[in-house]
């Protein structure tokens, strides 16, 4: 098979892993990796969040990847550098002022992958034709998604799994919960036992039995604090320096927000809020030790996290405790919680990892150097050579700068540039509000208007149900938008995204206790999600052609992103006001938008169908 012939499957799947994998390490793994390290949160919060802004601005520098090179020396280069922004942050973590050093190579992968985006986004346009591309749109969301997967879950793994050989056995710990215990609390103690020389943790209890019934708020916060202050004045944690701000009201809450939202309140009638941390759930308490002194110059740090089980079980304080010479015989404290919600008998599984933490991060980022080295061959021999894959600039680059504005003012100078401005940003109008409030909308109280359920069974809804409902409707789009092409289906793709939000109305007027009816109910508007955004995605795709498609492309991934960021941001304040019933009957409203400018969209309806059926009078 020549090089321009391959078929997509040998490219688009390992393409699309590659271009999500440098974005879940960049926003999610390394925040993870900072505090195992022992970062505070506030500079987690603070540094990492910055990251994103290569995402973000991507389309500002989009049209250099359109004017110079071909889109696929851009792939295999930036996949390159890559490559070696894992590499530097694997040889510089065990580095005495390992934060900068590995934020400066975080903003070189950060950089090297908004980059790597937009060439992969332009080459598959490229490459493909409009049958493939509508048929594979599915295939490459699915393996992007299945990149967020890897690194959330596998990443972790195998750099708990580091840790967990090169240091002491880990602690492991069961926590039970049961309604038919009394409401009490007992601080443990630990039992006389033998000398131990082997270094090994203890704890005062391998096993906890927690009550479900409820226990006085005050006692609750007090056994908190007391633990964290023990654990502090015992030097098993280091302080965080916080910053205290005085709230100030502008001009804007005095003048336009505040009196908007008292309006609104009496309009839609009664608050109703709930402050559902007036019944905080109950806590269990475990003591931890080290059996014996370790070496002068050593320091043991244990990391605990929740390993299997109910996630409405969590650890609240004691997530990261280092040991030493000082305070080896000192009892350090872990604290768990119930969610407040959980009333049956359930449990939940911990471990605490003690092994050479930066060592096990630095191997974890080796076999990520790796496997970007891999794709990087890999893909510079398998990738086709498209003929229309060319740079815009010739290599001497004259008017490049020239060339560079003029992009931008070509894609605002395209014909239906209205409507299609009002499609990217209003199509998802009410889904960008949806998703901010459904799930807060799963676990508030049921006096709040909420569904009332556990951390864990929302973890299990949309974690599970919803991501694999919302996988298969990608699919299915995929491939129905390649029999019958973008124009046919974009209505009951509009309405597959829309109506489904139908379910929410529904859940928040009847509020139902069955796990089965609302996990439907979710999978149905996911489902209905993943099958409509297709159209979203072709539509992009089918606006981009042209001259600077690859940078055109960027720029409708930017108004993309904006179009859900804004709706994204009121959402919350304007469920506060309305409460869930009226606030989904809002979302409801929200999407007639989306259904008017459809009616002005010019889609040429052969778009997406294959070629060969068009001559069949199709």
């Amino acid at each position: 098979m020549g090089k321009n012939n391959r078929s997509p499957w040998s490219w688009v799947p390992t393409l699309y892993f590659a271009q999500g994998i440098p974005y879940v390490i960049v926003m999610t793994v390394s925040v993870i990796m900072y505090k195992r390290l022992g970062i505070s949160n506030a500079d987690i919060a603070l540094y990492t969040s910055w990251l994103y802004l290569p995402w973000v601005i991507k389309p500002l520098w989009s049209p250099v990847v359109d004017l110079l090179k071909t889109k696929r020396w851009w792939i295999v280069i930036m996949q390159l550098l890559v490559g070696a922004g894992l590499a530097g942050v694997a040889l510089t973590i065990p580095a005495p002022g390992f934060f900068k050093y590995t934020l400066a190579f975080f903003w070189l992968l950060a950089f090297s992958s908004a980059t790597h985006d937009i060439a992969a986004d332009g080459f598959y346009m490229l490459a493909l034709d409009e049958h493939k591309q509508a048929l594979f749109i599915g295939i490459r969301s699915t393996f992007y998604r299945i990149a967020m997967i890897t690194g959330q879950g596998l990443l972790i793994i195998l750099a708990g799994f580091f840790e967990t050989s090169t240091g002491l056995p880990p602690v492991e710990f069961s926590v039970h919960a049961r309604p038919d215990l009394p409401a009490r609390i007992d601080v443990p103690e630990f039992r006389q036992t033998d000398g131990n020389d082997e270094l090994t943790f203890i704890l005062t209890a391998n096993e906890l039995q927690v009550s479900t019934q409820k226990v006085e708020p005050e006692i609750i916060d007090s056994l908190k604090r007391w633990a964290a202050q023990q654990n502090l004045a015992n030097g098993f944690v280091i302080p965080e320096v916080k910053e205290s701000k005085k709230e100030e009201s502008g001009w804007w809450t005095n003048h336009i927000s505040g009196p908007l939202k008292t309006q609104l309140k009496n309009l839609f009638g009664r608050d109703q809020t709930v402050e559902t941390s007036l019944h905080p759930g109950n806590v269990a308490l475990v003591g931890l030790r080290l059996s014996a002194a370790p070496e002068p110059d050593q320091e043991v740090i244990l990391n605990t996290g929740f390993r299997r089980g109910d996630e409405s079980i969590s650890l609240v304080v004691g997530e990261r405790i280092v040991m030493n010479r000082s305070n080896w015989n000192k009892t350090a404290w872990l604290v768990v919680q119930l969610d407040p919600k959980l009333q049956g008998a359930s449990a939940a599984w911990f471990e605490g990892r003690s092994g050479k933490i930066p060592l096990a991060w630095s191997l974890t980022f080796v076999i990520l150097t790796v496997l970007f080295l891999i794709f990087f061959v890999y893909h510079r021999f398998i990738l086709p050579r498209p003929a229309t894959d060319k740079p815009a600039v010739q290599e001497n680059n004259e008017g490049l700068f020239q060339e560079f504005f003029i992009t931008f003012k070509s894609f605002f100078r395209k014909k239906n540039i209205g409507s299609a401005l009002a499609f990217l940003l209003l199509f998802r109008l009410g889904e960008s509000q949806l998703v901010k409030l459904a799930s807060p909308f799963m676990l508030d109280a049921r006096e709040a208007g909420g569904l009332g359920l556990t951390t864990g069974d929302v973890g299990l809804i949309y974690g599970t149900i919803g991501i694999l409902a919302l996988t298969l409707g990608g699919i299915l789009g995929g491939w129905v938008a390649s029999r019958n092409g973008l124009k046919y289906w974009i209505w009951p793709m509009a309405l597959a995204m829309n109506l489904p939000n139908l379910m929410y109305v529904y859940l928040s007027y009847a509020t139902p206790q069955s796990m089965w009816l609302i996990s439907a109910s979710v999978a149905v508007e996911q489902f209905g999600y993943g099958f409509g955004f297709t159209a979203y995605m072709l539509y992009m795709i089918y606006f981009a052609a042209g001259s600077h498609k690859t940078a055109h492309y960027a720029i409708c991934t930017g108004l993309m992103a904006l179009g859900m960021m804004i709706p994204g941001m009121i959402s919350g304040w304007i469920q506060e006001i309305v409460g869930y019933q009226n606030f989904f009957i809002w979302v409801l409203i929200c999407t007639i938008p989306g259904f008017i400018v459809i009616k002005f969209l010019k889609i040429d309806p052969q778009f997406g169908i294959k070629k060969a059926e068009r001559g069949n009078g199709q």
